[in-house]
């Protein structure tokens, strides 16, 4: 099996995460972005902003298996 075929293989197996993932991401970055240009704030505290998204992402999705648990 090829290194193509492994990336196909596992693109095909973990989609719907890999767009979910990429979603939030855009869309942090995108508030960050938008808070940032009408807030002018201080460059450590863009990065920091950036930095908590890592800590929103994974408290995000567990909270929603936690939800989806329940159910």
């Amino acid at each position: 099996m090829s290194i193509v075929d492994s990336i196909r293989n596992h693109v095909r197996e973990h989609r719907s995460g890999m767009v979910s993932d990429l979603l939030f991401a855009l869309v942090w970055v995108t508030l960050v972005e938008v808070f940032f240009t009408f807030v002018d704030g201080p460059q450590w505290a863009y990065y920091m902003f950036m930095l908590a998204g890592i800590v929103a992402y994974f408290g995000f999705f567990w909270s929603l298996d936690l939800a989806r648990e329940k159910q």
